[in-house]
């Protein structure tokens, strides 16, 4: 089978997406089949140079909608040669070209949204979210509309994603999600890491790592961290990500304010080897996230066995539960409070445990070699295109929707 991504941009800045669609690459190529990416950046980014991927860059865009007047033009000389198209994410004018460009081409296309029909940007957002009502019968409705199929990574996505918009149409289907296996010598790259930070050598340290975003929780986790710091003196927090200066600002402040700036180590962007080691050198992964589809940080923290101290708005915490990988809590304060005081207590026989379903949780839910197999299964009994009667899985759930003619 041959597969073309479809995805805004390929810089890594831009969190896990792009992550995931390298991943899903790379275990589709080791299977057998081809896979490629077309992106709407620019062909001079440095993160299109770096791309271990074949990437088809039609940039420069323009604009936060990143609008591409030559995207339509090149999806319908090329989609030919692809079995399917895979789009990843909306709101940016990517999946709108592919709707434009293969709604009755022979090529389908399917769409992963990524969390972004979460109502809880409806709530946040307010102001935004009416925005995005203005255009939303004439786009992103009609791209969900249209897909062979819209794939959720996990049935809380699904169900989430139907109460943003009360039109709405999609042949939705659960599929699954995930990363590779992270490499395997994890004293050499925890102690590559410790020697970048040695303020955590020898110390129990809690690891973020992530886009520093306001949906994730970052001002949570620094208030719980500082409740709990004086009860364990050898603890140490790493803040790991980019994010908006402002924002990573307001919160090393906070810090300060509550007496605990210098056990917050701030790591700026991880990647490769040093990210690695940020995991196999940290005791447990925290995410106390107001949303998060996914959390493909989440699930690489598993891969190396970290416990992962989450919130109920990570949509996979009903697994890691299940699992017992973790800890689970509301995305508040004394929720997050609670996770860490929970981790606390644990005994070092419960904590080896929960490090033993960590990493049985990975293998045997979210290894991206079944999430690819479960990517080409869904592509293979799709292939027809959104013309041809859906699968009983797959038929359009609706609320409401505009008469099929426009």
């Amino acid at each position: 089978m041959r597969l073309l991504h479809l995805i805004t941009k390929v810089d890594p800045r831009a969190g896990g997406p792009i992550e995931g669609v390298l991943r899903i690459h790379e275990a589709l190529v080791a299977l057998g089949h081809e896979s490629e990416l077309v992106s709407l950046d620019d062909p001079a980014a440095p993160w299109v140079r770096d791309c271990p991927a074949p990437l088809h860059a039609l940039g420069p865009s323009r604009g936060a909608y990143q609008y591409n007047p030559d995207a339509v033009a090149w999806l319908r000389a090329h989609a030919g040669r692809y079995d399917a198209v895979i789009v990843n994410g909306l709101w940016q004018y990517a999946g709108f070209a592919a709707w434009r460009a293969l709604r009755s081409a022979p090529t389908p296309y399917f769409v992963y949204t990524h969390g972004m029909l979460d109502p809880w940007f409806k709530r946040r957002y307010p102001l935004k979210h009416l925005k995005k009502w203005l255009y939303w019968p004439w786009a992103e409705y009609r791209v969900l509309r249209d897909a062979a199929a819209v794939i959720f990574t996990c049935e809380e996505e699904r169900l989430l994603a139907r109460q943003s918009f009360w039109l709405y149409r999609a042949r939705e289907v659960v599929g699954s999600y995930g990363t590779s296996e992270p490499p395997s010598d994890a004293a050499a790259l925890s102690e590559a890491f410790l020697a970048r930070f040695p303020e955590l050598r020898g110390k129990r340290s809690l690891l973020y790592l992530g886009r520093i975003h306001e949906k994730k929780g970052g001002d949570l986790l620094v208030d719980a961290f500082a409740r709990v710091a004086t009860e364990s003196p050898e603890l140490q927090l790493v803040m790991a990500g980019p994010g908006d200066k402002r924002l990573v600002a307001q919160l090393q402040n906070r810090a300060t304010e509550l007496g605990v700036a210098g056990r917050i180590t701030w790591t700026g962007m991880l990647q490769g080897d040093l990210k690695w080691g940020a995991f196999h050198s940290a005791d447990a992964f925290c995410l106390p996230s107001h949303q998060e589809n996914f959390g493909i940080a989440v699930v690489e923290a598993l891969a190396c066995g970290k416990p992962v101290l989450i919130s109920d708005k990570v949509n996979i915490w009903r697994e890691i539960v299940q699992d017992g990988a973790g800890l689970v809590a509301p995305d508040t304060l004394a929720g997050t409070v609670d996770t860490l005081q929970r981790w606390l207590a644990l005994s070092p026989t419960e904590v080896a445990a929960m490090r033993l379903a960590a990493r049985r949780s990975f293998r045997d839910r979210f290894q991206v070699e079944q999430v690819a197999q479960t990517l080409v299964r869904i592509v293979s009994e799709r292939a027809p295109g959104p013309g041809s009667a859906a699968p009983a899985d797959a038929r359009p759930a609706k609320a409401a929707m505009l008469p099929e003619s426009q």
